[in-house]
């Protein structure tokens, strides 16, 4: 049994992440030891990413995570997918085994945990989802996966949006962010808008209500301008806390071959952003 690891993340930007918090703090609680690295580079193109990969494999990483703006980027560079990555073709968890290697998603895992409660608690109805990138992607599959029915696809990109809609049951595309929203149930922002430094909101404020869910996949801050919105609007809100961890503690799994202690791992994201952000009264 190994007893250190050397892990991390690549994207940009990613100075902000509570990710080395997390699993560092959970490898110490297990009486191992791990280094999580923050690989930062901006404006990477295949070749880079490609150059990355190999310096991951041959520097002994257990595996990286990835991030915005590389999930898609990177699945044509690896040696294996699993089924999930491969249906979604977006990649946040990269393992590698011996010279291989093999792309995961734990956002599809990480946020049908964190979504689960919520499904089940408010009235069923279409659930707008805002974004079809590689976040998008992994929330749109564990939707159907849970049978949340119609889910209303809007991206910038009409092109995205419509690919998304075809792979995923239940999937409609959208044109219109007012449309997507108008009657829906739930409202789900799966693009980096209102992610630090960006103060922008992905939904007009106008169209939030008290009978509509939000939850916002960004959690940098933890309240984004349309989660601030959205509760002062009456609406149930759900942050990017829960996902963030769900998601980091299955990495986790993947990396050291242990079940980590999620406790921990949620009390090192809270201090985390603690020290950085402030919630609304």
């Amino acid at each position: 049994m190994r007893d250190r690891f050397l892990t991390g993340l690549m994207g940009y930007p990613i100075a902000h992440s509570a990710a080395p918090a997390m699993h560092e703090q959970a490898a110490t609680a297990l009486g191992v030891r791990c280094h999580y690295q923050l690989i930062e580079v901006k404006g990477a193109g295949r070749d880079d990413l490609r150059a990355m990969l190999d310096g991951v494999r041959r520097l002994g990483f257990a595996g990286v995570n990835v991030t915005f703006p590389y999930k898609e980027a990177v699945v044509d560079l690896l040696d294996e997918l699993t089924p999930d990555a491969r249906a979604i073709r977006a990649v946040n968890t990269i393992v590698v085994d011996g010279n291989r290697m093999i792309g995961h998603n734990t956002d599809a895992t990480g946020f049908a945990r964190a979504i689960a409660p919520l499904l089940t608690t408010r009235p069923r109805g279409a659930i707008a989802l805002i974004g079809a990138g590689g976040v998008g992607k992994a929330i749109a599959f564990a939707l159907a996966g849970l049978g949340a029915g119609e889910i209303r696809i809007f991206d910038a990109d009409t092109d995205k949006a419509a690919q998304l809609a075809g792979q995923v049951q239940g999937g409609v595309a959208f044109r219109r962010i007012a449309a997507a929203v108008d009657g829906a149930a739930g409202l789900i922002n799966a693009t980096p808008v209102g992610m630090l430094p960006s103060r922008d909101t992905p939904v007009p404020d106008a169209l939030l209500h008290p009978a509509i869910w939000v939850a916002d996949a960004v959690y940098t801050p933890l309240w984004t301008p349309l989660l601030t919105a959205a509760k002062a609007r009456g609406a149930t809100v759900l942050t990017g806390r829960d996902l963030a961890i769900n998601a980091a503690a299955d990495a986790f799994a993947l990396f050291t071959g242990m079940r980590p202690p999620v406790a921990v791992m949620g009390n090192a994201f809270d201090a985390v952003m603690a020290a950085r952000y402030a919630s609304p009264a």
